[in-house]
């Protein structure tokens, strides 16, 4: 027979455990309203250029990030490589389900399935030209989601994320480097929520390297991504803390200056088939912007890192707070 007092104990527990509830689905609306990166419109100001004139000069995998080279590589193998390093790192293979934060045009979406026995993997874009060539390949274990990460709320966690040439847009160059780290924590904790316990992710991002923020040309920022800026290795260690452990860390500028060299020369090769699909102010555009990028890896102003992240399945600390976040530089 149940009594008074357990009657009142049980409307007091379900009481709690609404609130609960509650505060943690306003947490996730919270999440999504603040993200700070770049707009859809922003990253759709260079991706959507056209899909036919990014072909001329990337590999015939799509492939738009740095390549992972070794002395005989042709730029298709390097970037063969990068893929495969990225899987491996995330313990990707033979997974049920990966997540593809930034997907491009499909290339490791396409290789989790097909060569490293992936049973469903999921790229997220904000680039439709991106969605759509994605769809095209009509795959039964690819999923394309034209959103954000802060808009992704996945029916069951991932065994793996992959996050290669995105998370420089997910700060807003106009932000100070409080707000920034900020912004990096919640993509670090939607990924923490995103990934089963024991589960391993792979991060690729260009960073500040031995340069101020201030020194950098106007350019990249204003003509080629707008609404973008760059990460410092120390931003992602703070915002992981806590709820990664970082693994494994790799600079490899020197493999962007390659890549970017690689691009540039085809595309200059390729040039007037480009301005016919694009223009020649386009065209012009993107020859600048791929010497900048040559010789600033070249110089170690821009580095190329690679981190390996092993999540923490029992958090010992709270999530960082904006008073403990670092300051400017």
């Amino acid at each position: 027979m149940i009594t008074i007092f357990t009657k009142i104990v049980i409307v007091i527990l379900s009481f709690h455990i609404l609130k609960n509830q509650t505060n943690r689905s306003s947490a996730i609306n919270t999440t999504k309203a603040q993200n700070p990166g770049a707009s859809a419109e922003a990253i759709q100001h260079h991706y959507d250029a056209s899909n036919d004139f990014y072909r001329l000069w990337l590999d015939t995998t799509n492939t738009y990030s740095c390549a992972l080279w070794e002395e005989n590589d042709n730029l298709e193998s390097a970037q063969l490589r990068k893929i495969d390093f990225h899987i491996i790192q995330s313990r990707a293979r033979q997974a049920r389900r990966v997540l593809d934060v930034g997907c491009g045009w499909g290339s490791t979406l396409q290789r989790l399935v097909e060569r490293h026995g992936v049973k469903h993997a999921v790229g997220l874009t904000l680039s439709k030209s991106q969605a759509e060539w994605i769809a095209s390949f009509n795959h039964p274990g690819i999923e394309v989601k034209l959103e954000s990460w802060s808009d992704h709320s996945p029916k069951e966690p991932y065994d793996a994320i992959i996050s290669i040439g995105a998370f420089e847009h997910f700060a807003k160059a106009n932000l100070s480097n409080t707000k920034k780290v900020e912004g990096y924590c919640k993509f670090f904790q939607r990924c923490h929520e995103c990934l089963k316990p024991g589960g391993w992710m792979s991060l690729q991002t260009i960073a500040y390297g031995n340069i101020c923020k201030e020194d950098m040309s106007p350019f990249i920022a204003n003509e080629i991504f707008p609404e973008s800026d760059l990460p410092r290795l120390a931003d992602i260690a703070k915002a992981t803390e806590g709820i990664f452990e970082i693994v494994a860390l790799r600079n490899d500028r020197n493999d962007y200056k390659r890549t970017s060299q690689f691009w540039l020369s085809k595309l200059k090769a390729n040039r007037a088939e480009a301005v016919n699909l694009v223009g020649e102010e386009v065209v012009v555009r993107y020859i600048k912007y791929l010497s900048l990028f040559s010789i600033g890896f070249h110089t170690g102003t821009m580095d190329l890192l690679r981190i390996t992240m092993r999540r923490i399945d029992k958090p010992r600390r709270e999530p960082l707070q904006v008073d403990e976040l670092i300051t400017e530089c």
